[in-house]
């Protein structure tokens, strides 16, 4: 009789799938979507559609060029995720202030309108909450900061200051702001004292409407995936409160900087300018500042994709006086001490690797230490080679499976357009394997992105995730983001609830492969 060997971590995911859409791509009336309505229904279509898993892009607020792995603070949660419905139905926000949040409902995310906007419901809501409220509702908003005083404080002063500043960056404010001398952080605090307060109260606000909707989740069985990048923006409240732990000239600059070295698809590699953490002083303190950051992520979250895994083992280091991400040099990264650490803290962690890239033995070895899955992208399966590991037949049980992330192309726009992405020379390749291992006629390729789906529902993959995107069959319009480009990405958005339609299709492939949540048989037509 064959016994499963025990194994030490909680890693293994029933097999099931989900879909990939963030919450600002959802459709609505208020320039992008939001924690309202919109969100409730999609969950719906989930819980209808038999999947498991709502993979979200990180819920922060958006920094440089509109990304939302730029943020301004990695506990924060986004501002313009505030639904002013829910608000009004809470009695905080009037007709005529929901009436002033309406923007365009399709096209792309007007960034810069819905910041204004939002700002502003959330402002109102706050002056109406402080004078109408109960005490017990007054004192839940106190126990609120008072929970989160560790990072809310800082963030609520660092924002307040940098709009007074005209947004720039705190290495171009006054010097005692810049190096938090405290008298004058006293004197910043009372001159700032009401933005302060909206933006604690954004946080309160957002943090129940989040939690309504969460809960909403469980009760449709449907389980969220986060997103956590392993750098931080070097313009945020992270780093200027906590400078010492990352590698900082005297004045604030960064010495060194995360990247990329070059590879097939870029020259220069890609410099992506966040600061570099100080390990070795991060490890003083056993990590407590990743292990509060993985703490509130684990709060909010049921699973967590870490992004960049590899970092964690060896990062590329590239000094920051370089231009392009040529010349680092790849150093040690802190490894099984940080997630021993935090595993001591948090106990066992539902987490994916996001092990894409260069990857060597070295992180093989930390992922399989604790068993954490990693990641396939069917759109990299291609290359002629049958040993490719992000070919269907070669997966392992352990896996997270998906046909793209929101850093590809959608597989219609891969297919139709792929010259935009690939050299011409690999992308005929590419194209002709991809035809003859789904077994796709040339001529007829309209549900290219059907086949796609269905190969990774049929293997052995634990979890399968599909962006959106991909099962509505759209092209490269919809596409996310496109890497090292600033500008134009992070704001596609569903122009409506057009989605439902795929809705009987996803149940179908659920039952067949095993993945429905209610694991129904089914009786496959021209089968006894």
């Amino acid at each position: 009789m064959y016994i499963r060997p025990r194994t030490r971590h909680r890693t293994m995911y029933s097999r099931s799938s989900g879909i990939l859409l963030h919450v600002t791509s959802l459709p609505g009336p208020y320039g992008t979507g939001d924690l309202g309505p919109e969100a409730y229904r999609f969950v719906d279509f989930l819980h209808r559609s038999h999947q498991t898993y709502w993979q979200v892009l990180p819920l922060v607020p958006v920094g440089y060029g509109d990304s939302p792995y730029a943020s301004p603070s990695t506990f924060a949660l986004n501002e313009t995720l505030v639904s002013p419905e829910m608000l009004s139905r809470s009695g905080l926000l009037d007709d005529d202030g929901v009436a002033a949040c309406c923007l365009p409902s399709s096209g792309q995310v007007p960034f810069s309108e819905v910041v204004r906007a939002k700002r502003m419901v959330i402002s109102k809501s706050r002056a109406r909450f402080v004078e109408h409220a109960s005490s017990p509702e007054l004192e839940r908003f106190r126990v609120y900061c008072a929970n989160n005083v560790s990072w809310l404080e800082d963030y609520a002063l660092f924002a307040a200051i940098k709009a007074a500043h005209g947004d720039r960056s705190w290495i171009d404010w006054p010097a005692e702001l810049r190096t938090r001398e405290p008298g004058a952080l006293l004197r910043a605090q009372e001159a700032l004292r009401l933005p302060i307060l909206d933006y604690k109260f954004g946080q309160y606000i957002l943090s129940s409407q989040w939690r309504s909707l969460k809960s909403y989740c469980q009760e449709k069985n449907v389980q969220v995936v986060g997103d956590v990048p392993i750098y931080v923006a070097h313009d945020s409240a992270d780093v200027w409160s906590h400078p010492h732990l990352f590698e900082l000239e005297s004045n604030g600059a960064p010495t060194s900087v995360a990247g990329v070295p070059p590879d097939y698809f870029s020259d220069d590699g890609q410099r992506w300018g966040n600061p570099l953490y100080r390990w070795d002083v991060m490890a003083q303190d056993g990590f407590a500042w990743w292990t509060q950051r993985m703490r509130a992520a684990l709060a909010i979250h049921d699973v967590i994709r870490l992004d960049h895994f590899r970092g964690f083992e060896a990062f590329w280091s590239v000094p920051a006086s370089e231009s392009t991400a040529r010349n680092g040099t790849w150093l040690p990264g802190p490894g099984t001490a940080l997630f021993d650490a935090l595993r001591g803290s948090l106990g066992d962690m539902s987490i994916i690797a996001e092990d894409l890239g260069l990857i060597t033995d070295g992180v093989r070895s930390l992922k399989q230490r604790y068993q954490f899955p990693g990641m396939a992208i069917l759109q990299f399966a291609f290359d002629g080679h049958a040993d490719n590991a992000f070919l269907p037949h070669n997966y392992v049980r352990n896996l997270w499976a998906y046909t793209g992330t929101h850093d590809n192309e959608t597989v219609q726009g891969w297919y139709n357009d792929p010259k935009s992405t690939q050299s011409a020379e690999v992308t005929d390749a590419a194209r002709s394997y991809c035809l003859a291992y789904l077994d796709v006629d040339p001529t007829t390729t309209d549900e290219l992105h059907w086949r796609f789906v269905r190969a990774l529902y049929a293997s052995v993959a634990a979890v399968v995730i599909t962006p959106i995107q991909d099962l509505l069959g759209l092209g490269a319009e919809a596409r996310m983001n496109v890497p090292g480009t600033v500008g134009g990405n992070w704001g596609w958005r569903l122009h409506d609830r057009s989605y439902t339609a795929v809705t009987e299709r996803l149940r179908h492939l659920g039952r067949i492969y095993g993945r429905s949540p209610a694991r129904a048989t089914v009786r496959v037509p021209g089968e006894p």
